[in-house]
């Protein structure tokens, strides 16, 4: 939004259980290109790696921007369903746009309605 004028949208895919994605009020607080899954010690840039080209970390309570995020995919076909651990999933283009064009420190507001 710019104001209350929607300027974009995109699809995403959320928790494979509607509770595992974080619900409330965030802030991006960490941007990485090409960012590393720990989870299985896969390097940025491979394209094995599910977190896709680019993340935006969010300040939710009890993390620290890279635990929760909005990230891109290797898996296109996950766009629209219930299939992460908690993150929200975004094709690579729609997340490399919200890279290049959200500062740090934007709110972030998520719902599941």
């Amino acid at each position: 939004y710019d104001g209350d004028r929607p300027v974009k949208s995109f699809s995403v895919g959320t928790g494979k259980d509607e509770s595992k994605t974080p619900e409330g009020e965030f802030k991006i607080i960490n941007k990485l290109e090409e960012p590393w899954y720990r989870a299985q010690d896969i390097p940025g840039g491979d394209p094995t790696n599910p977190l896709g080209s680019h993340w935006l970390g969010l300040s939710v309570p009890g993390t620290d921007g890279t635990t929760y995020g909005i990230h891109g995919t290797n898996d296109p076909s996950t766009i629209g369903k219930y299939v992460s651990l908690g993150c929200i999933r975004m094709n690579n283009s729609g997340v490399k746009w919200l890279y290049q064009n959200i500062p740090l420190e934007t709110s972030v507001h998520i719902t599941n309605k």
